[in-house]
């Protein structure tokens, strides 16, 4: 999660895409330029641990904009990649 929140930061959409699962990657991705990212607060995490092949993290990131708010799902597949927003 933190890696992803990095590259949203710096705006590296490539390394998005590449932790990005197959299943629910889009084809491309474009970043605004514009956006100025200022913190992470991870919330919570379930599962993702060693041993585990999944996991979810709830976290908090604050922008300029205005702040994103998610419980993300990660499968572990070829390293961690993310799947999308758990519906809630």
């Amino acid at each position: 999660m933190r890696s992803r929140y990095s590259a949203f930061a710096v705006g590296d959409a490539a390394y998005l895409l590449r932790s990005w699962h197959a299943s629910t990657r889009p084809r491309r991705l474009v970043l605004d330029p514009d956006e100025h990212w200022l913190r992470l607060e991870v919330l919570a995490r379930s599962d993702g641990g060693l041993f585990d092949t999944e996991g979810t993290v709830e976290f908090r990131a604050h922008a300029a904009s205005g702040v994103v708010h998610e419980v993300s799902r990660f499968v572990r597949d070829d390293g961690w990649q993310y799947v999308g927003a758990v519906p809630g």
